[in-house]
Parts: structure tokens; sequence; C-alpha cells
């Protein structure tokens, strides 16, 4: 998720972040996002310092005090030692100045999510199926499976989950966020895409459909 208030520079972070695989959801003031923090259960934060409500350290710190172990990275104009000090000592993962590179911010955030309990490297692998993280590129038996955004998105969070069930509402979080109006039958026409591909690059791993409940990726 993101806290950003200006809505144009919200939606060209967000947009960026999509075409990497990132489904993001933004907020343009303190009280909206710690609200969305309280009920979903977002991979990572990134979190501007200027906010109109609240000041982004505080913001920081209030999410650590819930014991929020979710990574921070800090997107901010403010290039003060003693600002990036007081972020870092509250808590933030990460710290980074205002413009930045898309492909740079997308390949921090995952650099946050490999960090341990947060996901399983920067290559994962179920049978004889890898992924390649960074490159987003999925390989079976070392041949190139041709793959969109959309598609190795929901492989990686599949992935990531290897042999646990992973409910619609969970994948369309992951790829889409909150900001996106998403058609009914949008994850399952992914789902039926990858798994048709899977088949026949002859993985030896599968998805399964737990009607009413989720998928579930498993050799």
């Amino acid at each position: 998720m993101l806290f950003e208030d200006h809505d144009r520079l919200a939606m060209a972070i967000a947009k960026g972040l999509g075409d990497f695989g990132f489904g993001v959801d933004f907020f343009a003031n303190a009280a909206d996002g710690l609200s969305a923090v309280r009920t979903i259960a977002y991979a990572g934060i990134v979190l501007d310092l200027g906010l109109p409500d609240r000041d982004g350290i505080d913001v920081l710190r209030e999410l650590r005090s819930r014991d929020t172990s979710t990574p921070v990275l800090i997107l901010t104009a403010r290039d003060d030692v003693d600002d990036r000090v007081a972020a870092l000592d509250a808590g933030a993962d990460d710290y980074v100045l205002k413009p930045l590179a898309m492909k740079e911010l997308a390949a921090r955030l995952r650099a946050l999510l490999r960090r341990p309990g947060r996901a399983l490297g920067t290559t994962l692998t179920v049978g004889n199926l890898h992924l390649e993280v960074a490159a987003r590129q999925a390989t079976v038996n070392n041949s190139a499976v041709s793959l969109t955004p959309r598609e190795i998105g929901v492989l990686e969070l599949l992935m990531r989950r290897e042999g646990q069930v992973v409910s619609k509402a969970a994948l369309e979080d992951g790829l889409y966020g909150l900001s996106r109006v998403v058609s009914a039958n949008a994850i399952e026409v992914l789902i039926s895409r990858v798994r048709r591909r899977l088949e026949s690059a002859g993985a030896s791993c599968s998805i399964h459909t737990l009607h009413g409940i989720g998928y579930v990726l498993k050799e």
C-alpha cells in the first residue's frame, strides 16, 4: 500500500508498480491509510512523510506500536540526515528520496519482501517450475514459459504459499489492490490461463481449485 497525498504522483506510482506485478492501494492521508492497515494484511507499505493530517514519522511509530511487522519503505523529498535517522529509528526498513526510478522502487520492495519471514528468496521453486522474481521469468526444465506480467504475479503469489490454500480475495488484493475495479471472473480467467501454460510446458506441479475456498499450487 502507499501513503501519498499528491494524487497524480500516487496514481503514477500505483501504475508503475502495477507494471511490475504489485497491487497497490493508495491513500492521501494518514487516517484513511491507517484504517486500511487495520483490516488488510498488506505485504509492504510505501510511506511519504509529508502527509496533510499527520507527520509520516508519527504514522510509522503508530504502525510499529501495533506490532506491525510489515516492511515500510519511506519515499520522501526530505533529504536531511536527521529525518533519515528519525525514520530508521522509528522502524523504517528503507529510506529513499524522490524522484526515484520505478524499476528501482520495485527492486527495493522486492528486496524487503525477501527478508527472513517474508518470502522464499529471489528464486522460487516448486518441482521443475522455477520463477526468477527479479527477472519476472518462469521456466520449466530450464525452458522459458511465456507469461504476462499479471500471470507472473498470480503464479508468484501461489508459489510463495506452495501447498497452502490462497483465497480468491487474497489474490485479488495482491494483484489489483482496492483501487481497481475487478471483474467477477478475473481471477478464474488468470488461473485458467496459467494452468494451461504450466501443463503445456510440462510442469510437475499444478494449480488446484477448491471451490468456494481458493487455489493451491502443489506437485
